[in-house]
């Protein structure tokens, strides 16, 4: 059986800054709590083959993998999915970023299956994407909002 999760947020910026920060592979470690590292494997076009590295779980486990992303700015979603699928059958993963009157909305959908023996089903699986997804889209919003202040306070280049 496969699973549906969404999640959004607004975040009080414009939708170029939300796109540009929320985009910047090398920088997800800053923009997420729960990722130590990211490599780069490979990029063509709008196209970026990567492995993220989670920091160490309450068991002392790090998890890692490998996905694809690609973007499609006039569309303003991105597509991924796991290329090392893991405890995962499979997991699809869509961005869609909105201009709305309060700032930029974005909103991340998961469909996925866990493979059978993983060590949560389903239903575990979506209870724990729903409750992260929530706490690292408010830190996202955060540190977004907080760069959008700071843009607007900045003087103005003299010319």
């Amino acid at each position: 059986m496969s699973r549906h999760t969404e999640n959004d947020i607004t975040i009080a910026a414009p939708l170029d800054l939300v796109w540009d920060m929320t985009n910047d592979l090398e920088r997800w470690p800053q923009l997420f709590s729960e990722y130590a590292s990211v490599e780069v494997l490979a990029r063509e076009g709008d196209s970026t083959t990567f492995r993220l590295t989670m920091h160490p779980d309450a068991n002392g486990k790090v998890w890692s993998w490998v996905s694809e992303r690609v973007m499609d700015r006039d569309d303003r979603t991105v597509h991924a999915h796991r290329v090392e699928l893991g405890p995962f059958e499979h997991m699809d993963i869509r961005w869609e970023y909105a201009q709305v009157p309060d700032g930029t909305s974005m909103r991340w959908i998961q469909d996925f299956a866990m493979k059978p023996g993983a060590p949560v089903d389903d239903d575990g699986m979506a209870e724990l994407i729903n409750r992260n997804s929530r706490i690292q889209m408010g830190l996202i919003r955060d540190k977004i909002e907080q760069r959008a202040r700071r843009q607007r306070t900045a003087p103005a280049a003299p010319g």
